[in-house]
């Protein structure tokens, strides 16, 4: 029987002014959500990720039914964000470790992940990475543009390629992990693997003390190394472990619902006409010159995703420095304009346009209330006779 003992914290961090961050922890199950979207909710997202992970886990506690509750998860937040405008563009990171059971009963440790919170495997103090990050920067590092160093500071570091409540289909890694009593696992947001090294990290999380104590620990020197950002640790050890089955490692997607076929009683059909070259000729240009334009866009307008200020105006920066919005910085609310400035990461490209679209519409709504409740006095200046 697979048992483990655990312990967690999360913390805003000495920089940010709320805790987007979530962690959860139990006999079977262990997670962390790391909530993006600045105004747009993150910290919803990450609870209710949470939340949806452990109810569908605790119906279905299989290697199918971990990545299923992900996708619940993905489900849950885009719904939301769609009843809710003030949530539209919310999302998160998440990273989860089940006791997932096969058909024999054996209980074998799988980690799930989509973003950039990060698992650790600690043994005899050595340290090792479960996880690869979903961000534009280590992409490149697994494509051999960048080398591990360079991804540590890169600009891109924290812009993602994946995000639960992102995108209606989404891709999450899976993997068994192989461990024997005594191992540690490091579930953590970036907030912290961000802060410390990879050997502060081994050396906090694998000292012989208490799991609590320990916790605290990774958090405090987070903060001590500037607490930039929420910091989020559950850090759990294994007391006994079941055979090992097959080992696991890929990465699943969900697929989008197939469209219904039409009804033949509810269509109608024309005669056929001939197709001519012309017809062809004609055909080819325009699917040459809309596949040309597509292409374009898309390098244009999707290799990053941040918003910045840029001279005055709000600007998303797309693989260089220019943008492709023109709203001035004088056409958003002061709190808004404040958030553009601090150039705020967003998942995708196209929560990156909702974002900044719903802070012009803000400015619009405040500039007709301001208009409509405007009182004119006019003075009249009458003549003596």
């Amino acid at each position: 029987m697979t048992r483990w003992r655990y312990a967690a914290a999360t913390d805003t961090g000495l920089v940010r002014q709320n805790n987007q961050d979530a962690v959860y922890v139990d006999d079977h199950l262990a997670i962390v959500a790391d909530g993006m979207g600045g105004h747009a909710a993150g910290d919803v997202a990450a609870m209710m990720t949470i939340s949806s992970v452990r109810e569908e886990f605790a119906m279905h506690p299989s290697v199918d039914g971990l990545f299923r509750a992900i996708e619940a998860a993905n489900r849950d937040v885009l719904d939301d964000a769609t009843q809710n405008p003030e949530h539209f563009g919310m999302g998160t990171t998440v990273i989860a470790i089940g006791l997932t059971e096969d058909a024999a009963g054996v209980a074998t440790p799988t980690l799930v992940h989509v973003g950039d919170s990060r698992a650790y495997q600690l043994r005899d103090g050595a340290l090792r990475r479960l996880s690869d990050d979903h961000s534009v920067a280590e992409e490149w590092v697994r494509m051999g543009r960048l080398t591990p160093e360079e991804a540590a500071v890169h600009p891109r570091r924290h812009q993602l390629t994946r995000g639960v409540g992102v995108e209606a289909t989404i891709a999450v890694d899976v993997s068994s992990l192989e461990a024997i009593p005594g191992d540690r696992i490091l579930l953590c947001s970036d907030g912290l693997s961000n802060e410390l090294s990879d050997d502060t990290l081994a050396q906090l999380a694998s000292a012989p003390r208490p799991l609590d104590e320990a916790v605290g620990d990774l958090i405090s020197a987070a903060k001590l190394a500037g607490g930039r950002d929420n910091i989020s640790a559950v850090l759990l050890e294994f007391l006994d472990v079941d055979v090992a089955a097959t080992p696991i490692k890929r990465t699943i997607s969900s697929a989008p619902a197939p469209v219904a076929a039409r009804s033949s009683s509810s269509s109608f059909s024309r005669p056929r006409r001939r197709v001519t070259w012309r017809v062809w000729a004609v055909a080819a240009i325009f699917v040459g010159v809309a596949v040309g334009f597509v292409a374009i866009v898309h390098w244009y307008a999707y290799s990053t995703y941040y918003l910045a200020n840029d001279a005055g105006t709000v600007a998303i920066y797309q693989g260089q420095p220019s943008g492709v919005l023109w709203y001035l910085m004088s056409q958003l609310t002061a709190p808004d304009a404040r958030t553009i400035s601090s150039n705020p990461s967003e998942p995708s490209i196209t929560t990156a346009l909702s974002v900044v679209s719903s802070m012009h519409h803000r400015w619009l709504q405040q500039r007709a209330v301001a208009t409509t409740t405007t009182t004119t006095v006019t003075t009249t200046t009458v003549a003596g006779g």
